[in-house]
């Protein structure tokens, strides 16, 4: 893997837990609310962050079973859902914050004239009040969140889903990721693939993922980037426009 070439490109898929924003500290909250709820002892936030990366249903099983590879049965999973979610309303955009490069990387991308979409495994009702408050939301034509479709993430096919709505075949798309199901997902798709280091990935190291650069920060993967001529067609923002992150 290298960081030093260039690639082409027409649309931008990036991630948005541990990769836009870091949201550890929000997800640890509603689990130990959960967890308390069930008379369950707390978890710290460094344990639950490597419980993150493949939706919510999956954070529960993992949280209430103690392991990546943990399940419950599935009346503890009912009650635990509910209470996360109860939780997580209240906690969700309270602490996350975006990692350094975001904003700027953000603002990169678009004055490229680069398609951008947030495709994550976080439900829909989550994820577009996250990116609301913390200001990054109009920066992306859409966000497609875990439940807008039947699958998730390492599936494929919210990948390609995105990427067409971006009039953008998948040899043009390069998808932005912290974690193996963003690798594994975007792979399968045909796109290229980026990584960034300082996200949640199940505890492991992101360089032993098949991807085709580690990027220290999203302006980084900007700066790899070039343009794609030629129109495309779209569902959701304009890519044109000026887009001032909050800080």
């Amino acid at each position: 893997m290298t960081t030093q070439r260039s690639f082409a490109a027409r649309a931008v898929l990036i991630d948005l837990d541990g990769t836009l924003l870091d949201t550890a500290s929000d997800l640890a909250a509603a689990v130990n609310g959960m967890r308390a709820d069930l008379g369950m002892s707390l978890l710290p936030t460094s344990v639950v962050a490597t419980y993150v990366g493949k939706g919510a249903e999956v954070l529960v099983h993992r949280a209430l079973g103690g392991g990546i590879d943990a399940r419950v049965d599935d009346v503890l999973h009912a009650r635990g859902l509910a209470a996360f979610h109860h939780h997580y309303l209240r906690e969700n955009g309270l602490s996350a914050r975006a990692y350094p490069g975001v904003h700027e990387g953000l603002v990169a991308l678009r004055a490229k004239g680069l398609r951008l979409a947030c495709v994550t495994n976080k439900p829909q009702a989550f994820a577009d009040p996250l990116l609301e408050r913390t200001g990054l939301a109009q920066a992306f034509e859409f966000v497609l969140g875990g439940d807008a479709l039947p699958y998730k993430k390492p599936d494929p096919r919210p990948m390609l889903h995105a990427a067409q709505r971006l009039g953008a075949a998948p040899a043009e798309t390069v998808a932005i990721g912290d974690s193996v199901n963003d690798a594994l997902a975007a792979r399968a798709a045909g796109m290229t693939v980026f990584a960034v280091p300082y996200g949640y990935n199940e505890g492991h190291d992101v360089h032993a993922l098949d991807v085709d650069a580690v990027v220290s920060t999203m302006l980084e993967a900007a700066g790899l980037l070039t343009v794609v001529p030629g129109p495309t067609t779209s569902s959701g923002r304009s890519a044109s426009g000026n887009f001032t992150p909050s800080p």
